[in-house]
């Protein structure tokens, strides 16, 4: 009782009295009742910028539904399709249209309205107090009287209104006031961002996603192994800055190294030379861990330099490449003088980049390796499984961890290894524990036997260049697997539970779905890399939760900003219903619903509290 009384009273500070409480209870009750918001779902970025720029921009197609909806037959496809560009990328299109228009004043007034009309729209679904936070300070008394009166009848108003538009447009104002609404509707299109992993390598823009991430309103991130190698490096790994270099002159992808986070290589000649680096580093990380039990991947001292062969699992075969000179035969993992010096100075560079800095405690505030929402279960690559579909386990300093608990440590692990100033022993730990995340075989993002860089640098022989995936890829089709999954994260409604993970691009073009284990396992990695486009067909999937129920957006390869604008093109290739709910999802029936029930009860309680005069107001 003396805690209840004491949180009242913290309560109180904020509602001083009766008519406060009862105000903000009638406002979160009138909350509960409105459509839940929209969820976007994203994952296996892979540094395709201005491919997930227009994605969030069209919001995966929505915002042309919306203009549909407002619409209807009323407007051309023409004009439903300059619409959707101008709210898009409303500077490009302005731009555009100013160039090859002769009477701009009224097409600023016709698009004015137009604009409005689809804002109060998409607004519909918020409380005017959440749209009017999201409003331009500047513009937004004035946004919000067109919005109020387009949606009545007041034909009384109607020069009101119409004095409003006229001003706007001979003040000059125009551009500024459709790039403000423009920004808005976008703003309020997508309600709660989820990128399901590998934001980093392949493409060239993964610290401008960044930027853009960091900014934005209200998103989640769960980490994919393309993410923790650089986290790691971030952390003083020097496995990993090894294997994001690697990674980065793999893909001819400097620009996030050097435009975004200043890290100069100075090193056209340098990608064998930093593989062979990262095997002798990864060698050590080995050493230390034989709980990692990775001594398969130690393969330098496996090589016969005089019959230019190498042993890789079990059998002999002929190397691509002998000339190896800063391998010694006789201490092959023995860093050079010159090896050490160029690794010391990489990880100096990576630990000392405040850009890469800023990004990745973005990663960390906003990030986690899973995320249980609404009933659906979120994680980058999958739950490591034993072959019978038991949870395999991982021993973390002489502790076996496995499911939901293996999780859980691995990422108070890694977030010690980043932030901690005072734990030299665990810090280091967790640095090698964020390379295991990213190539380990029971590594949740990663869950491959092993990954065959040696191989494919190496040996001419293909068929060692196969990475085999662990059971969770066997096993993950099975309803009753993907349900004792749900059920060891906690989530126990099984009629609308779901599994949402990426990792492994779903081959569309050859009819594979990403529709699995009876609808209980939605893989939404379609390929937003072009490194993938052939083998999937299409070019990334986005995963919408409405009100309505569940639908995935395939979408076609994304050509340019410029061909979007001027031609109006669209890539959303196809939309397919998940799942449908005739019944409205409303805010009562999420996550988020649940806690302002909470606080309703609470301040129900603080109610009493003042009546009874437990609490003095």
């Amino acid at each position: 009782m003396e805690r209840s009384v004491e949180y009242l009273q913290l309560l109180a500070k904020s509602f001083p009295s009766i008519a406060a409480a009862s105000t903000e209870i009638i406002n979160l009750e009138a909350i509960l009742n409105l459509p839940k918001g929209t969820e976007h779902f994203v994952t296996d970025i892979h540094g395709e910028y201005d491919a997930f720029d227009y994605v969030l921009r069209s919001a995966s197609g929505v915002i042309q539904q919306k203009i549909d909806a407002v619409f209807g037959n009323e407007l051309s496809a023409d004009d439903k399709r300059t619409l959707s560009a101008l709210i898009s990328y409303p500077e490009a299109k302005l731009r555009a249209i100013k160039a090859d228009n002769d009477n701009l004043d009224e097409w600023y007034k016709v698009t004015l309205m137009r604009m409005i009309a689809v804002l109060t729209r998409v607004a519909s679904r918020y409380t005017r107090s959440k749209v009017r936070k999201a409003l331009p300070k500047d513009y937004a008394y004035i946004i919000e009287e067109l919005m109020h009166e387009t949606r009545g009848t007041f034909i009384s108003k109607h020069n009101y209104l119409q004095a409003i538009i006229d001003t706007i447009v001979s003040t000059g104002r125009a551009s500024h006031f459709i790039t403000a609404i423009a920004d808005v509707t976008r703003d309020l299109v997508i309600d709660q961002l989820h990128i399901i992993g590998d934001i980093y390598d392949r493409g060239p823009g993964a610290h401008r996603i960044m930027d853009m991430l960091c900014n934005y309103r209200d998103f989640d991130i769960q980490w994919g192994n393309h993410d923790v190698v650089w986290m790691g490096a971030a952390s003083g790994s020097a496995a990993c800055v090894a294997n994001v270099i690697r990674n980065s002159l793999k893909y001819a992808d400097m620009s996030t190294l050097e435009d975004g986070y200043g890290i100069n290589l100075l090193l056209s000649q340098m990608h064998k030379a930093i593989a062979v680096i990262q095997f002798k580093i990864e060698a050590e990380v080995i050493a230390r861990h034989p709980e990692f039990k990775m001594d398969h991947r130690l393969m330098l001292d496996k090589i016969d330099f005089h019959k230019g062969t190498v042993i890789c699992n079990g059998q002999e075969y002929k190397l691509r490449d002998t000339n190896l000179p800063t391998v010694d035969p006789k201490d092959p993992y023995k860093l050079t003088p010159a090896e050490q010096n160029v690794i010391n100075r990489l990880v100096h560079s990576f630990t000392n980049s405040k850009a890469l800095a800023r990004h990745m405690e973005c990663l960390f505030a906003h990030g986690s390796l899973y995320l249980v929402h609404n009933n659906n279960l979120l994680y980058h690559g999958s739950v490591p499984l034993n072959e019978d579909g038991t949870f395999a386990s991982l021993e973390i300093q002489g502790v076996e961890y496995k499911g939901r608990e293996l999780f859980d440590v691995l990422e108070k692990m890694v977030r010690t290894a980043y932030f901690s100033t005072d734990n030299d022993e665990l810090k280091e730990y967790g640095k090698d524990l964020f390379w295991y995340l990213w190539c380990g075989p029971v590594s949740p993002p990663f869950d491959k036997k092993s990954m065959a860089t040696f191989e494919r640098y190496f040996i001419a022989d293909t068929s060692t260049h196969v990475e085999e995936k662990g059971n969770y890829y066997r096993l993950k089709n099975r309803r009753d697997i993907c349900e004792m999954i749900l059920q060891e994260f906690g989530i126990t409604d099984m009629e609308h539970a779901h599994i949402i993970n990426g990792h492994i691009p779903v081959k569309a073009a050859s009819g594979e779905s990403p529709i699995k284990a009876d609808g209980r396992l939605l893989v939404i990695d379609g390929g937003f890399s072009k490194v993938y486009h052939e083998q999937t067909g299409i070019a990334g999937y986005t995963l919408i939760y409405n009100s309505h129920g569940m639908r995935l957006v395939r979408h076609h390869p994304f050509e340019s900003i410029q061909q979007s604008i001027a031609q109006g093109m669209d890539v959303i290739a196809s939309t397919q219903v998940v799942e449908y709910t005739e019944n409205q999802i409303l805010v009562r029936d999420t996550d988020k619903g649940k806690r302002i029930m909470a606080r309703v009860e609470d301040l129900k309680a603080l109610l009493q509290a003042y009546r009874t005069g437990l609490i003095r107001n």
